[in-house]
């Protein structure tokens, strides 16, 4: 993973004038002994924020900035004085979480106690006051493991935020009429600090033109014919996409500019058959499996809910399609009495081929059925080659995705479940799905907040984490999957 940030984390402790200063420096040290116990690493600042004027908020500031740390947590370790501890916040450029100590014991209680359990109410009320995103944990105030846990998971999200605030997005041509799914507003892409570079797929064409007969070719067929072994069953596309891939690499590189991080989001058809010679879906997923994440079918929020995924999980991820049903003999067989859903609490999740060989059980190069039978009528492939097909591995998922919606407004969803260990007996990258309460959550999440059909997925349950990312980034309808006897604002209480 190579298009990520790494989060260099700095703790800095506040202390208020009446309380004892020593207090915060041992809880400070105390939780950064926990952090590295836990295997985790993060920059101990020595200077500690107290009241006055500036409270030594430049001089933290700069040492924490001669440190490199991008990531900020503002330990009260007492009560804390409110107007520096939130105004080391508004000075630090990356992301910011404010945690407390809880009291450790009785003894303390006579005459160490700190009252951070009351100062945070403070520090959370002057973040308000000066419009500061700070992550406030679900519980912000706890001994030193405790809050050695909370930093750690706040690391995953610290990555996203710094990864969107240096991201650009490249997409290639507009969506056909006939399919215009994906299509949103991108203002507010802007206001995240995401740049995007809308170009013309002839701007494409042209320059995957410009690299017939790239002396880099050979080499690149032969990590592709190692990473497909024997599934690579249409070696003869292999120069095309070879060369394709390089195209995007180069023009990844030739257009980055300022930012450190790029992401793509591609035509893929219907013309793009016919004038490139291949489908594109391998080299989407090889790309994606580097963690530079190149959605389908233009789709320039699926590429940037796919990239909030890779950060947070440091992993690869894919985008899917949220397909079809699950016919009642294959439930019937392979799920009722072994995995505890409804029928309607699972789908398939699907795609053309652009999931990473990572995430499948077995994968194989082949071509799209569903163009083969429109652009070369049904007969040997040959344009429509170059999809990476196979069952998704099982095992636990999170479907989300950050959208704009037709008011240029963002919303997003979140939803945990599992990919399960059934063969999906179809062609793509697919996968037989399930979540909890999906009947309900596909009609008044998806089809009620006008969501598109393609959601990204990440492996593992990261709920928890990508939630935070979107309300840290101030998207104020975040939607999830709500459990049995929780109605949705306009759920018919009597169906």
């Amino acid at each position: 993973m190579n298009n990520i940030p790494q989060v260099r984390m700095g703790i800095v402790a506040v202390s208020r004038d009446c309380f004892p200063i020593a207090l915060s420096e041992t809880r400070r040290r105390a939780v950064v002994a926990a952090i590295r116990e836990k295997g985790g690493e993060i920059y101990e600042c020595p200077v500690i924020i107290e009241g006055g004027i500036d409270g030594n908020v430049m001089e933290a500031y700069e040492d924490l900035c001669g440190a490199g740390v991008n990531a900020l947590v503002v330990y009260l370790g007492n009560f804390g004085p409110e107007g520096p501890e939130t105004l080391i916040a508004k000075k630090f450029a990356g992301p910011v979480m404010y945690v407390a100590a809880a009291e450790e014991n009785t003894a303390v209680l006579s005459g160490d106690r700190g009252d951070a359990f009351c100062g945070m109410l403070n520090a959370s009320y002057n973040l308000k006051l000066s419009g500061i995103p700070a992550y406030i944990p679900e519980y912000p105030v706890g001994t030193a493991a405790e809050c050695a846990d909370m930093i750690l998971e706040f690391a995953p999200i610290a990555r996203a935020l710094l990864g969107l605030k240096d991201l650009k997005i490249i997409s290639f041509g507009p969506r056909p009429f006939d399919f215009l799914a994906c299509n949103a507003p991108i203002a507010p892409l802007f206001q995240l600090g995401v740049n995007i570079q809308e170009n013309s797929e002839l701007d494409l064409l042209k320059a995957y033109k410009e690299h017939e007969g790239d002396a880099r070719i050979p080499a690149k067929i032969a990590e592709m014919e190692a990473e497909l072994g024997a599934g690579n069953k249409m070696p003869g596309i292999l120069p095309r996409l070879a060369q394709y891939e390089l195209t995007l690499l180069d023009w990844i590189e030739q257009n980055r500019g300022s930012a450190k991080y790029v992401v793509m989001a591609n035509k893929c058809w219907p013309a793009f058959q016919t004038e490139f010679g291949f489908v594109p879906c391998y080299v989407n997923s090889r790309l994606t499996a580097m963690g530079i994440c190149v959605a389908c079918e233009v789709d320039i929020y699926g590429a940037l809910s796919e990239y909030i995924g890779t950060c947070v999980t440091g992993a690869p991820v894919t985008l899917l399609d949220i397909n079809n049903t699950v016919p009642a003999d294959m439930y019937d067989a392979h799920i009722r009495g072994k995995f505890n859903y409804r029928l309607n609490e699972t789908f398939m999740g699907f795609h053309c081929g652009n999931t990473p060989m990572c995430r499948l059980t077995s994968g194989t190069m082949r071509y799209q059925l569903i163009m083969n039978r429109g652009l070369e009528h049904g007969g040997e492939p040959d344009i429509t080659r170059g999809t990476l097909e196979g069952d998704i591995v099982p095992g636990d998922i999170t479907f989300y995705r950050l959208q704009a919606n037709k008011d240029s407004v963002l919303q997003a969803y979140v939803a945990e479940g599992e990919v399960l260990p059934v063969a999906p007996q179809s062609f793509g990258g697919i996968g037989v799905f399930a979540i909890r309460e999906m009947n309900r959550f596909y009609r008044h999440v998806l089809i009620e907040g006008g969501y598109p059909h393609h959601g990204a997925v990440a492996f593992g349950h990261a709920g928890k984490a990508l939630f935070s990312v979107m309300k840290l980034l101030g998207v104020e309808n975040v939607r999830f999957n709500q459990p049995a006897g929780m109605l949705y604002p306009s759920e018919n209480p009597f169906a």
